[in-house]
């Protein structure tokens, strides 16, 4: 019997699904037929994706929000679709988008047509902020590094007693392993230090 699957995807783990699982259900997607990846769509090398993958069967539906929740790659989109709906036989429903809705079977040439264009154009539309978005980035980093903003961890500052425990490890008195212990760091950061003296 056909099933009806979700995919739902966010970028970071900090942002929230709840507003695409809300989606899902209310098209009538079971909670054990939802696939969650927490992670970019820069690719779909994601895991949820891939379990999702060996799930489906031909007349199976795939449901998912938008069409930026399946991916951002503009070739990878095309592909992947293709892949679902050809070579699966799985129905693709995209929620916001009902022009992106394959399970019309009776669909003529010119529905079939305006379907590929308007996922050509949102595929490419997906691709593109991906690109705006690492475009801003490294903007960004630029800008913050010509006004003296440093990147990664801060140097950690060494303790008063660093000199004298500095001398006693050179003496050979105590080990690097001692002198971290001393120090309340770990011995390779104490060797660190020691060889920037």
């Amino acid at each position: 019997m056909a099933q009806i699957y979700g995919y739902v995807r966010v970028s970071t783990r900090e942002q929230n699904e709840d507003r695409q699982l809300v989606a899902m259900r209310g098209f009538g997607v079971m909670d054990g037929n939802i696939f969650l990846d927490k992670q970019s769509g820069k690719d779909f090398i994601r895991q949820a994706y891939r379990k999702l993958m060996k799930k489906l069967r031909h007349g199976d539906i795939l449901v998912i929000k938008s069409i930026d929740r399946l991916g951002r790659d503009y070739d990878e989109i095309l592909e992947q679709w293709r892949i679902i709906t050809r070579e699966k036989g799985v129905a693709i429903v995209v929620l916001d988008i009902p022009l992106l809705d394959t399970r019309q079977k009776e669909r003529d040439l010119t529905g079939t047509f305006i379907a590929d264009l308007v996922l050509q154009i949102l595929s490419y539309v997906a691709q593109q902020e991906r690109e705006f978005i690492k475009q801003r980035q490294a903007e960004g980093i630029a800008a913050a590094k010509e006004r003296g903003v440093r990147f990664g961890k801060s140097p950690m500052e060494r303790p008063a007693t660093f000199l004298d425990v500095l001398e006693a490890w050179k003496r050979k008195e105590i080990s690097a392993r001692e002198a971290g212990r001393r120090l309340g760091v770990t011995h390779p950061t104490f060797l660190s230090w020691a060889n920037e003296q």
